[in-house]
């Protein structure tokens, strides 16, 4: 077994009549004006809802509530007339949307805290838990959750968790697992790679807010969020209510951690495009949303 030390935050992270008439016309007409503006700027925002509605594969359809502005990410698949056509509703909505191009592919990073394993398949341990029943358990990506009902610590090794409800895709991408002991040392702790840094509850996200995420494959990341109650359209499905953030994620580091310096669980790694060489974004699942589903609660 090995040996961790506790995490301080400060060793951790240092590294939005005629007269009349006349003045009469002046009037109504800069009106008439100001009511077409607004009916043709509904106009151009239905249309961009639906776009949104068709979930184009390759994008994602974020909110800043700061602003309330929508955000759209276009993956390098998104190409030719769709890309054309992405490009011209929001040009027609003016400030409120903005298109982005995305690094790479949107993928899940379905394989890494601590790394767990089913057949062929990696993913990481989320946030250790208390379930409706005082049960341990902890929670992780949807997508893995679907993709086997039992769950080891290491590769080939006896299974030590059971899925007990998974979702994925739809509205989420969390799964919760129960230890098969029911004496299982479930801290709520992350492991930093030989540093268990203390998590105290959980929290919303925030736009603009400092988060930091671990993965088994990449280890510790941190970046910003910037949308909120995302729709990414992955090639296995389309799954909402997810956060987008400018932090990295690789394949293997699907379910991990995402967290806040002063100890917060915020979300469950969901997927992205890019790496944590060149760059990139990451979607999660937020951990109070999946925390309500499952009733289950931060240890």
């Amino acid at each position: 077994m090995p040996r961790h030390r506790t995490a301080t935050r400060r060793g951790l992270f240092a590294a939005a009549g005629v007269v009349a008439l006349g003045g009469l016309v002046a009037v109504l007409l800069p009106q008439a004006n100001a009511e077409q503006g607004a009916q043709d700027s509904v106009s151009a925002m239905d249309a961009l809802t639906s776009l949104r509605q068709e979930r184009i594969p390759g994008t994602a359809w974020a909110v800043d509530p700061r602003t309330d502005r929508m955000i759209i990410t276009a993956d390098a698949t998104v190409t030719g007339d769709t890309w054309n056509e992405l490009e011209g509703a929001v040009d027609a909505v003016g400030d409120q949307a903005r298109l982005r191009r995305g690094d790479g592919e949107f993928r899940l990073f379905a394989e890494g805290g601590d790394a767990i394993f089913a057949g062929g398949s990696r993913c990481s341990l989320g946030f250790n838990v208390v379930t409706s029943d005082g049960s341990p358990g902890f929670l992780t990506a949807g997508h893995c959750g679907v993709a086997a009902e039992q769950w080891s610590g290491e590769a080939g090794g006896a299974p030590i968790a059971s899925v007990e409800t998974a979702a994925f895709p739809g509205e989420g991408d969390f799964a919760l697992l129960t230890y098969d002991d029911p004496a299982q040392d479930a801290r709520s702790v992350v492991d930093l790679g030989g540093q268990l840094f203390e998590i105290t509850g959980a929290e919303e996200a925030r736009v603009g807010q400092q988060v930091f995420r671990m993965g088994s494959t990449t280890g510790l990341f941190d970046g910003q969020v910037v949308g909120l109650d995302a729709t990414v359209n992955y090639p296995e499905g389309t799954v909402s209510g997810l956060i987008q953030t400018t932090v990295c994620a690789e394949p293997g580091d699907s379910g991990g951690p995402l967290f806040t310096e002063e100890g917060a669980a915020v979300g469950l790694t969901s997927g992205g495009s890019g790496d944590c060489t060149t760059g990139g974004e990451t979607f999660f699942q937020p951990v109070t949303t999946a925390l309500e589903a499952v009733g289950a609660t931060i240890g």
